[in-house]
C-alpha cells in the first residue's frame, strides 16, 4: 500500500491526513518491503495515486498534483511509479505484482480519470503500467475493481479503451455491500 503524502491534508477527506507519522509512504513502504522479502513472501504493491484511501466512492488526486494538466497528470504517474519502483529495486526489494490504482471501479485520480471519461481513465491505467515496465518488464500487473454490476464488462471496457497489458484482475467482494456469497 503506497500513498503519495499520506501527511498530505486532502479536502473533503474524512481520513486526511492519513498518518501524520507518514505511514504508507515510500519510506515507510521501503521498510516493510525488506521485512516481506526477508521473510521469503511474495510482495504485491498497491499504488493508491492518492495522499489518503482511494476505492470506488472517492479517488483524491494527491495534493501536489493539483494543477497539473492531464498530460503533465499522465506523465507524473508513470515517473512516480518508476522513481518508486527504482527506490524498491535499490534495496533488492522489487514487487513481484504491482497493482495500478485501488478499486479502480470508478476511474482514478479524479477528476481527470473518472470513468465517465474512458480514454483519460485508460490513459492513466497505461501510465502507471508503463512506470512499472520502464524498470522491469517481468512484474506482474494487476488492475483492481470491485463485484458490482458485471465485472467482466467492466473489464471488456477497460481493454477496449487501450488498456491490454493486465496479467492479473483483482476484484474486491464486500458482503455488506454485494449481499451473500451467493452474489459473487
Amino acid at each position: 500500500l503506497l500513498f503519495v503524502d499520506p501527511k498530505a491534508t486532502v479536502a473533503g477527506a474524512e481520513e486526511s491526513p492519513y498518518s501524520e507519522l507518514g505511514f504508507c509512504d515510500l519510506a515507510h513502504t521501503r521498510e516493510m518491503a525488506k521485512r516481506i522479502k526477508k521473510a521469503g513472501m511474495k510482495f504485491l504493491l498497491d499504488f493508491h495515486y492518492s495522499d489518503t484511501w482511494a476505492d470506488p466512492g472517492k479517488q483524491f488526486k494527491a495534493v501536489s498534483w493539483n494543477g497539473l494538466s492531464f498530460e503533465q497528470l499522465s506523465a507524473k504517474v508513470r515517473s512516480y511509479t518508476k522513481e518508486c519502483l527504482l527506490a524498491f529495486k535499490a534495496d533488492g526489494t522489487l514487487p513481484d505484482m504491482v497493482q495500478v490504482g485501488n478499486e479502480v471501479y470508478a476511474g482514478m485520480i479524479w477528476p481527470d480519470g473518472k470513468i465517465s471519461n474512458m480514454a483519460n481513465f485508460a490513459k492513466l491505467i497505461n501510465s502507471g503500467i508503463d512506470g512499472v515496465k520502464d524498470v522491469d518488464p517481468d512484474i506482474k500487473i494487476m488492475v483492481h475493481t470491485i463485484c458490482e454490476g458485471t465485472p467482466s464488462d467492466w473489464y471488456k471496457n477497460l481493454i477496449n479503451a487501450g488498456v491490454k497489458r493486465i496479467d492479473v484482475f483483482g476484484l474486491s467482494y464486500y458482503s455488506e455491500w454485494h449481499g451473500p456469497p451467493d452474489n459473487l
